[in-house]
C-alpha cells in the first residue's frame, strides 16, 4: 500500500512538468489516469531517437523521453476536441480527487473542462493547472518553455563560464530545470490541498507557473541580489569566495575539488604531494587565495595532469577533502552508492519484460515507492478505464471508437 493509495488523479497534461507531477504522485500509490489523444498520444511519445528497444534488441516507437516521465499510469485515448471527449472527461473528473492540465490558460473553458465547471459537478477536486506564466499577468496568454523560462527567470546569467573567459557566456542547464522542479512543486501543493481537504471537504484551485517556480528556485542567488543590489554573474565551475573550488583536469578525465576551509587545503596538499604549497603566504588562507586564484589554480592544475582522477580522487578522498569525479551518466549510474540505493529499477513492459527505469528517490519506510507498471501503450487502457469508471459497455464502446472519439491499443 502507497502513501497516496486510494486516491486517483486525472492527468490532461503533456510533454515534462504535468507528467512528472502526475509520475510521482503514482510513484506515491495514486492511480493516475493520463488522457491522450488518439492516434499521437502525448507530444513526447514522437521525441525520439533514442527509442525503447524490444525483447529482441530491436528500436520499437515508442520514445525514451515518453518512458521517463509517465510511468505507473493507466493511458486513455480519447479526443478531447469532440463533445462527447469531452463529456467522458466530465464524466471521469467526477470520481477523481485530482486533475492536472497544462493547457494554455483559460483555454479548457471552452470545453466545460475547467475548474469552475467541474467544481460544480466535484467541489472536492484539486485542480492544477501548470502553465509558463501563471494564470495571471500580461504573460498569462502566452505558451511556456523550458529553455525561454531559465533565460528570462535569471538561471542561465548565473550558469556557464563568465564572458571573459573561453567558451564563456550565459549556458542551460543540461535538463528542463524549471519544467522539472514546476512538476515538483506541483506535486508538494496537491499533496497539501488534499490535507486540507481533510479538513475542509472542499477541494481547490492550484495555479502553477514556470516562471514563478524558476524565479522561487534562484534561491540565495536572488537574495545576495536583493542585500547587495549587484546581480550575481556566472564563474562557471569556480566558487566566488573559495579556493580551490572548482573542477580541474587530470590525465584522462575532469574532477571536483571542493576545498571549505584551511585545514582541508591543508589535507589536500599533503594527499597530493605538495605539502610546502599551504606555507606560502599568499596561499595559506582563503582570502589569500582567493586574491590570488590565477596563480593557485595554475599551480594545482599544472600538478593534477601528472594522474588519473580516479587517482587523485583515492588520494584525496581518505583525507576528508571533498572531491569526486565527474561521471557521463553511464558511470553515473554504474556508480555503487547509486546501485546500493537501488536507482535503477526493472518494470516488465509488453515490449520488453526486463525494461529497466531510473526510479524514484523517494525512500519511505512504512509506504515505500512500488512500481505497478511502466509508461503505457497508447490507449492501453481505455476500455478498462471506461468500462470501470463509467460503466461503458462493449457496444457503447465500439460506438465511440468508431467515431474516433476514443482508441484502445491493439485496436488499430
Amino acid at each position: 500500500m502507497g502513501a497516496l493509495t486510494g486516491y486517483r488523479v486525472l492527468d490532461l497534461s503533456r510533454v515534462l512538468a504535468g507528467p512528472w507531477c502526475g509520475q510521482t504522485l503514482a510513484d506515491l500509490g495514486a492511480e493516475v489516469i493520463k488522457i491522450e489523444r488518439p492516434k499521437g498520444g502525448d507530444d513526447t511519445r514522437a521525441w525520439g531517437p533514442p527509442w525503447m528497444k524490444d525483447s529482441q534488441n530491436k528500436a520499437t516507437s515508442e520514445a525514451s523521453y515518453y518512458q521517463s516521465t509517465n510511468r505507473g499510469k493507466l493511458s486513455v485515448a480519447l479526443n478531447l476536441a469532440s463533445a462527447e471527449g469531452q463529456e467522458l472527461v466530465r464524466a471521469l473528473a467526477a470520481s477523481c480527487d485530482v486533475l492536472i492540465e497544462n493547457y494554455k490558460a483559460g483555454s479548457l473553458a471552452k470545453y466545460g473542462l475547467d475548474y469552475a465547471t467541474l467544481a460544480e459537478i466535484n467541489p472536492g477536486l484539486v485542480y492544477c493547472s501548470v502553465t509558463g506564466f501563471g494564470q495571471t499577468g500580461p504573460r498569462a496568454a502566452e505558451p511556456g518553455y523550458d529553455f525561454i523560462i531559465q533565460g528570462i527567470g535569471g538561471l542561465m546569467s548565473i550558469t556557464g563560464e563568465r564572458d571573459d573567459l573561453p567558451g564563456g557566456g550565459p549556458q542551460k542547464v543540461g535538463v528542463a530545470f524549471s519544467d522539472l522542479m514546476t512538476g515538483l512543486y506541483s506535486t508538494v501543493a496537491i499533496q497539501a490541498a488534499l490535507l486540507s481537504r481533510e479538513k475542509t471537504g472542499k477541494g481547490q484551485y492550484i495555479d502553477m507557473a514556470l516562471l514563478d517556480v524558476q524565479v522561487a528556485t534562484l534561491c540565495n542567488q536572488s537574495q545576495n541580489y536583493l542585500a547587495s543590489g549587484k546581480p550575481p554573474g556566472r564563474y562557471g565551475n569556480a566558487h566566488a569566495n573559495i579556493v580551490p573550488y572548482q573542477v580541474f583536469r587530470a590525465s584522462d578525465r575532469d574532477f571536483i575539488i571542493a576545498c571549505g576551509n584551511d585545514t582541508q587545503f591543508i589535507a589536500l596538499c599533503e594527499a597530493i604531494g605538495l605539502p610546502e604549497l599551504p606555507k606560502d603566504p599568499r596561499f595559506a588562507h582563503n582570502a589569500g587565495r582567493v586574491t590570488n586564484r590565477e596563480a593557485i589554480v595554475e599551480i594545482l592544475s599544472r600538478h593534477f595532469l601528472s594522474g588519473t582522477a580516479d587517482e587523485w580522487v583515492g588520494k584525496i578522498h581518505p583525507r576528508g577533502v571533498p572531491v569526486g569525479a565527474i561521471n557521463d551518466i553511464a558511470r553515473a549510474l554504474d556508480e555503487p552508492q547509486v546501485k546500493a540505493r537501488e536507482m535503477l529499477v526493472t518494470i516488465p513492459h509488453p515490449l520488453k519484460p526486463d525494461f529497466v527505469t531510473v526510479g524514484s528517490p523517494i525512500k519511505l519506510s512504512s509506504t515505500p515507492v512500488e512500481y505497478l507498471r511502466p509508461a503505457p501503450m497508447l490507449g492501453e487502457h481505455t476500455d478498462v478505464v471506461l468500462k470501470r469508471q463509467l460503466g461503458l459497455d462493449d457496444v457503447r464502446l465500439a460506438e465511440l471508437k468508431a467515431r474516433g472519439v476514443i482508441e484502445q491499443f491493439g485496436d488499430r
